[in-house]
């Protein structure tokens, strides 16, 4: 409840007396009629009379009843006189009171007339109240972003009528979702009727701030890094997603790469990251997707990760390669932090004396670099390297370096570099190395930790992971001995492996956290957190069967697990999905949570709005998740096809209701329909020819009318259905020819005309020989190619073109190839090509491949108030050298950019416009999920 406070506010009261009034009550006598009324007031009873005829000698009487008989006379009045005011009535009696006349020579009375003081009844005064942002607050102006729940809620209670802003009815609390600027009325009606008006005066507007469309975690978080003198100061690394570090505040994760621009596409995965134990505003974080991709770049903040500058790094970095968890393979020195080791996947150890400014190969270990053109020789074309890097010390900022320094050599590059030991000591900083006999070889090593007496823990596996097999073996080390203290085999069912390992405190009662990977399913004793507090001797399963909210998928990739260096009790642990943690790791049944509030790591292939009035807002197919309805941008949704990765999903604009998606295959479904918005979904009775085995992310559909589809077969060519996939038919459109990458027709359909269909041909990549249009009248069957010599298509990637149909107006095609935008009006016989819009070639221009794009994303979505055409149209490119996600709101003559440096995501991929908010945007980051602007 929400007490009442005083403001001041812009009100309308309604003041008024609740009076007594009366017909007038008449008497006759002597010729003469005289007739009385009386009128209370708050101080008062007023009367008034009329007279028919001539009277004398006028006297007043009054009584408390209707009874004549005892009645008191109040006053003589001239008989002239026809009113009077009795001013002695005292409040809560009824009176009753006659005229007493002479006439004719008689005596006579009129009728009585009866009345009673009444209070003053004024209107009361509105305290207004608006729910908005998660909590109340006291004001009548609010500032939203369009589509953004609310709730009015004035007090005081009572009786209240609304209007506008869809307010209805006779309810306190209104909640109302506006997507314009409006005024909503509250009129409340007090008990003795007098009324008060108040507006809430609601602006909606959209900004230039991001938000994610919440699914939820989605992806894989290789290592989580707690920094060792900070309470709850913690990052977490993706592989393609960027970083995040946690908001104890608000117990969410906040990305702090959403800076990174498209340019810098290839570095918003993080292969490892480092803290300085002397300064916890300081962080490093390597970047390089692939080793095969050229050198990494070292990126350095010295606010938490608010802001980075980057040096580049003279080795290759693969943070989606295979071993991805393996590390950490950055450290800080913690008695010099100048000085920075890095173990590289395949040119050894590498040390910098400059924070991270300059680097040099540890050659006292190995000068052995591995040939690039021999990546592929290693495992999934990943090498390892060097593993990790561990600092031997229990202190920190002494200003002299570290001497015992203890590094883990994969066995790969112990092969090539001639390393016959997996790990290696020095003793004097690095200047010298020794190998260190292990009781097992040949296994990688993908953690390492060391408790505060100096034992080190170390984990051996098999398998370099994600998920990595086994055998598995820990051990601990005292530096001259190894006690084994787990192990794992396979059997004829499972290869369960070792990746997470921490370790808290000292001696017996060192606590031990240990991950199992490789370990899938929920069946009865799944192992996928083992937990040691005597360090070793005894353990028990802390994760697999044990209570967990929401109830899911927990084991898989168990490739880090961290105790929290402040809170023994609180264990975390990553997956395929995101983060779980316990804050009772003690207990018998210790439970345990999602940690994955803001972290949104889907990869978003296809997105797509619906018409306006749909039951949902957008419709979304990701990699390794499926297919999405959102009804709420702000909850998981729960209407989904879960294909094992979703591919394209379109709606039919005649009836919102009806949608079709693709996807790789789960439990043999590659497609599927859903007539209900969809809550459900009926997989297609039969697939065009080898769709099934072409379901990259180049597949992709359009839905004309509910039940006829064309499915663009990625490598192929597009097939029709009239009949929800029953059967498919060829169209005539050429087969794609063989090409060295993944290509496919971009097909849409009009949303006006369901009888038209739109195919792009792309051209395959940059080298190809260029794009070509084709358009439909029968509903996608048969094409005809567009020979408009305008139309001069660039050959790009699929993912860098785009075609986009206008959904207000029938024929009206919009169309990217990387490098310029196109508009038609007459369904594409004839195209203008805009001139805003230009790549930038740098160096490239000889191979065709721009260093930033000039158009390669359009969307169209609600036009402008008043616009002079028919919709916003939305463009990922480059206006004067400057990349980002532009609007225009004159059919193209000028843009206005909508992002900013500080929101670039690693690179804007898909773009869908909502067509019912005008300036609302939904766009695919690098990895990032889908974010949406307000």
């Amino acid at each position: 409840m929400r007490s009442l406070i005083a403001i001041i506010s812009t009100f309308i009261l309604t003041s008024f007396f609740c009076v007594s009034s009366f017909a007038q009550s008449c008497g006759s006598g002597g010729g003469a009629t005289v007739c009385l009324s009386a009128t209370g007031t708050s101080t008062s009873i007023n009367l008034s009379w009329t007279v028919t005829g001539a009277i004398s000698s006028v006297q007043v009487y009054r009584d408390t009843d209707s009874n004549p008989n005892g009645r008191s006379r109040i006053a003589t009045v001239n008989s002239n006189t026809r009113s009077y005011t009795d001013t002695t009535a005292q409040a809560g009696t009824q009176y009753w009171y006659w005229i007493k006349f002479n006439a004719g020579g008689g005596s006579y009375n009129s009728g009585a007339a009866t009345a009673s003081l009444v209070s003053s009844c004024a209107g009361t005064a509105i305290t207004p109240y608006v729910f908005v942002n998660g909590v109340w607050q006291l004001t009548s102006n609010v500032q939203i972003s369009p589509g953004t729940e609310i709730k009015l809620g004035p007090q005081p209670w009572g009786t209240w009528s609304w209007s506008g802003c869809g307010t209805s009815g006779a309810e306190r609390e209104q909640a109302i979702t506006p997507t314009s600027s409006c005024t909503a009325t509250a009129v409340y009606t007090n008990a003795c009727g007098a009324t008060t008006s108040h507006s809430f005066n609601i602006s909606a507007s959209i900004g230039n701030n991001w938000a994610s469309a919440k699914i939820g975690g989605g992806g894989y978080i290789p290592g989580l890094i707690f920094h060792p003198t900070t309470p709850d100061l913690l990052y977490a690394r993706t592989d393609i997603g960027g970083a995040y570090r946690w908001n104890p505040t608000t117990s969410e994760w906040v990305a702090i790469t959403d800076g990174f621009s498209a340019s810098e596409g290839f570095h918003h995965g993080t292969e490892s990251m480092a803290i300085d134990p002397n300064d916890n505003n300081k962080v490093y974080m390597s970047t390089g997707m692939y080793v095969n991709g050229g050198n990494g770049r070292l990126y350095i903040s010295s606010d938490r990760g608010d802001h980075w500058s980057h040096t580049e790094l003279p080795f290759p970095v693969g943070s989606n390669n295979q071993g991805r968890a393996i590390g950490e393979r950055m450290m800080v020195d913690p008695n010099k932090p100048s000085i920075v080791f890095y173990g590289s996947r395949t040119a050894g150890l590498w040390k910098s004396t400059d924070s991270g400014q300059t680097w040099a190969q540890v050659t006292s270990l190995s000068s052995y670099q591995i040939p690039s053109s021999t990546f592929g020789n290693f495992d999934f074309g990943s090498p390892m390297g060097i593993e990790f890097v561990l600092f031997d010390t229990s202190t920190r900022g002494s200003g002299n370096a570290t001497q015992a320094i203890y590094i883990g050599v994969a066995p790969d590059y112990a092969a090539v570099a001639g390393l016959p030991y997996n790990i290696y000591k020095s003793t004097n900083g690095g200047a010298s190395w020794v190998g260190v006999v292990t009781p097992v070889a040949g296994y990688h090593i993908p953690h390492i930790a060391r408790a505060a007496d100096g034992m080190l823990y170390v984990a051996f596996t098999m398998g370099a992971g994600p998920g990595a097999n086994g055998p598995g073996r820990l051990y601990k080390f005292d530096g001259t001995n190894w006690t084994l203290l787990r192990s794992v085999d396979p059997t004829e069912w499972t290869s369960f492996g070792y990746g997470g390992l921490s370790v808290y405190g000292s001696g017996a009662t060192t606590k031990i956290a240990l991950g199992v990977t490789n370990s899938w399913g929920n069946w009865n004793g799944i192992p996928v957190v083992e937990f040691s507090e005597d360090a070793g001797a005894t353990w028990r399963e802390i994760s697999g069967n044990k209570p967990h909210t929401p109830a899911g998928g927990v084991s898989g990739w168990i490739d880090d697990v961290e105790i929290d260096p402040f809170n023994p009790d609180r264990v975390l642990h990553v997956h395929g999905g995101g983060v779980w943690v316990t804050n009772n790791a003690s207990a018998a049944d210790p439970s345990w949570n999602e940690m994955i509030e803001g972290i949104e790591e889907t990869a978003a292939v296809e997105i797509t709005t619906p018409p306006a009035g749909a039951s949902y807002v957008l419709l979304n197919s990701s990699l390794d998740v499926g297919t999405f309805a959102h009804t709420s941008l702000q909850t998981t949704p729960t209407r989904r096809m879960p294909f094992s990765s979703g591919v394209s999903v379109d709606v039919a604009w005649s009836n919102s209701s009806y949608i079709a998606s693709i996807g790789a295959p789960s439990n043999a479904t590659a497609g599927a329909f859903s007539a209900d918005s969809g809550q459900t979904w009926t997989a297609f009775a039969s697939y065009p020819p080898e769709a099934t085995s072409n379901l990259s992310g180049e597949s992709n559909i359009a839905v004309s009318s509910p039940g006829n589809i064309v499915w663009a077969v990625a490598n192929k060519k597009p097939y029709y259905t009239t009949n929800n996939g029953n059967t498919w038919v060829a169209t005539n459109l050429p087969l794609l020819d063989a090409f060295s990458v993944n290509r496919s027709y971009h097909v849409a359909a009009d949303r006006k005309n369901p009888n038209k269909v739109y195919a792009y041909d792309h051209g395959g990549a940059w080298w190809g020989a260029g794009g070509k249009f084709y358009y439909s009248t029968d509903g996608g069957h048969t094409f005809t190619q567009s020979t408009d010599p305008t139309l001069t298509l660039r050959a790009n990637y699929f993912h860098n073109t785009s075609l986009e149909v206008n959904p207000n107006v029938e024929g009206d095609v919009w169309m990217a190839d990387g490098n310029s935008l196109y508009h038609s009006t007459n369904g594409g016989l004839t195209w203008e090509k805009l001139n805003a819009m230009a790549s930038v070639w740098g160096n490239n221009e000889s191979w065709k491949h721009p260093e930033l794009f000039g158009a390669n994303t359009v969307a169209l979505g609600k036009p402008a108030p008043g616009s002079a055409y028919s919709a916003a149209v939305y463009m990922v490119g480059t206006i004067n050298g400057v990349q980002g996600l532009y609007r225009s709101d004159d059919m193209g003559v000028s843009w206005t950019r909508i992002n900013d440096d500080d929101h670039q995501f690693g690179g804007v991929g898909r773009v869908a416009a909502d067509q019912s908010i005008y300036g609302r945007v939904y766009i695919s980051g690098g990895g990032r999920g889908i974010l949406y602007n307000y």
